[in-house]
């Protein structure tokens, strides 16, 4: 089939890979335009848009979909299929309905859970222990198009959205191969999404990232498993530091949220719990486990971290 390849970031990069392997032709590829990035700020082209100039494929980069002129570039591309994946465009309806197939998209999530625009990372915050990946038949709403397929996966507890993203990333590739060739053989059939459970994953924002003490390390633990690599931000001495990786220990109900415990950063929580700092990051510096971290930054028992800058 005549497919069009619509992404931009890593997560995107195994499905256009694996489409290109394929059966099927590739007749373009649309990807956001270049960043300025790295020191220089030079403007630099999105992964996706890398691999398929590597092919020889045309990519286009427009900065909207809703001129005429652009729909009418993308209906001259004459394709049977619109693939998404993590794009970052909103699509017309003229756009959506181009394809002789119309459009679909990978979603990781348990649609209808968690639509919008940070599913993985909502997925992992909320301490959700299993998830999905869903094919999606893309229509005008947020992500409340019809299933064409769901994959159901599980999350260890040592897992953090770093690498649910990564699992996603190869598990969405090969569905979307799956309900092409289910289009192509006639047997593609689409769910209606449930209308009970639906929440929304809103953009991570700086509030979302900081540490709030007062709360069970438990939850603590989820926010910052679902901030990978991203990063949770507290307060500590005089800087913002990111926290990486922790784990839950007990704490001192004694004590006040955010007094430090020990010399090697067991930080009190809620509810007589703490939260053992295990990997952090200070500004303009690399990512440290807690000896490396103390040696240049030592912590003293008894000192209460306060909100970041």
């Amino acid at each position: 089939m005549r497919v069009i390849f619509m992404g931009t970031p890593n997560f995107a990069v195994p499905t256009l890979k694996a489409l290109i392997e394929s059966s099927h032709e590739v007749v373009a590829v649309y990807s956001q335009p270049p960043r300025p990035a790295g020191r220089g700020m030079q403007l630099t082209p999105s992964p996706v848009h890398v691999l398929a100039e590597k092919h020889g494929i045309p990519v286009f980069t427009p900065t909207s979909l809703k001129s005429p002129e652009e729909q009418e570039k993308f209906r001259a591309l004459v394709a049977d299929a619109g693939v998404v994946a993590a794009y970052g465009l909103l699509l017309p309806q003229a756009i959506l309905s181009a394809p002789r197939l119309g459009c679909i998209n990978i979603h990781p999530s348990d649609l209808p859970r968690w639509r919008g625009a940070a599913p993985i990372q909502r997925t992992v915050m909320a301490g959700d222990t299993s998830t999905a990946c869903c094919i999606m038949q893309m229509d005008m709403g947020l992500d409340t198009g019809d299933v064409l397929a769901r994959h159901q996966f599980t999350i260890p507890p040592t897992m953090d959205a770093s690498a649910v993203h990564d699992a996603m990333s190869l598990i969405g590739a090969k569905m979307v191969l799956e309900v092409l060739e289910e289009f192509k053989n006639g047997t593609a059939k689409a769910t209606p999404q449930a209308a009970e459970g639906v929440t929304y994953a809103a953009k991570i924002t700086k509030s979302d990232r900081v540490i709030d003490w007062s709360w069970p390390a438990a939850l603590l633990y989820s926010q910052i498993q679902g901030l990978a690599p991203l990063g949770a931000i507290t307060g500590l001495k005089e800087e913002t530091i990111k926290i990486l990786k922790a784990q839950v220990e007990q704490g001192d109900a004694s004590k006040p949220p955010g007094a430090v415990l020990d010399d090697a950063l067991l930080i009190n929580a809620g509810n007589g719990t703490a939260l053992r700092l295990l990997e952090l990051q200070r500004p303009s510096k690399n990512r440290q486990n807690t000896s490396q971290f103390l040696q240049n930054y030592p912590v003293t028992v008894g000192l209460f971290t306060h909100n970041p800058a």
